[in-house]
């Protein structure tokens, strides 16, 4: 029989105090505000702070929800890179939107970006591409993404085929054609940042009719 103390989540409880947010000391910009963000949690040692929650709805509006990686961000929003068959393409192309989760604990911050998402230029999916190791280009020849697998051995079947057969045409992966990048371009970017007795700072960035940005204070 389990241990009931297993399951006593009510207890666990952090109280943060280890910052503030407050709209004076941020930038006016949301984009270079998410770079000092960003800049802190790398310098803090966060296991892969590019790595966010990326959630996706298909056409009946049925979520899902999947950790990926950042790959690169600018005024025109935060890239990322995935194989075009998978679930997560297959939502983005039927329903183009799409939100976004950065969590870094070791500081109490999270932020949160909802937007409109488009495909990158294949140009600029290539130019990523060649700079992944080449195991990981091999492995996106290899991989049916989010398709069934019959067994950990067909897998490795597979990425040895794709491995002799890309070997055999000079050993430089070329980028599939079914694997590129999304860029999801903001609508709304959220910074939350963890306060005593749950009394989170939460400010809001959105546009205005004009364009320009808002910036708003959310109750915790």
């Amino acid at each position: 029989m389990a241990d009931d103390r297993q399951h006593d989540l009510g207890a666990l409880r952090v109280d943060y105090r280890k910052a503030a947010l407050d709209e004076s000391a941020v930038h006016p910009d949301p984009i270079e505000q998410f770079a000092r963000w960003f800049a802190d949690a790398r310098a803090a040692g966060v296991t892969e702070p590019n790595a966010m929650t990326l959630a996706t709805a298909d056409p009946e509006g049925r979520p899902s929800a999947r950790i990926v990686l950042l790959k690169d961000f600018d005024a025109r929003g935060f890239t990322f890179y995935t194989n075009y068959g998978s679930r997560k393409a297959t939502d983005l192309e039927s329903n183009p939107r799409a939100a976004l989760v950065f969590f870094w604990a070791v500081l109490e911050r999270q932020v949160r970006i909802d937007g409109d998402v488009t495909r990158v230029s294949r140009g600029e999916s290539r130019a990523y591409f060649d700079t992944r190791p080449i195991g990981s280009r091999i492995g996106a020849w290899a991989s049916k993404q989010s398709e069934v697998v019959l067994s950990r051995d067909q897998l490795e079947s597979q990425f040895r085929d794709a491995e002799r057969k890309i070997a055999a045409d000079g050993g430089d992966p070329p980028m599939p054609g079914f694997w590129g990048g999304y860029r999801v371009t903001p609508r709304v970017i959220e910074f939350w940042q963890g306060r005593s007795s749950r009394l989170h700072d939460r400010l809001r960035y959105r546009r205005d009719e004009g364009g320009a940005w808002v910036i708003e204070r959310l109750s915790p």
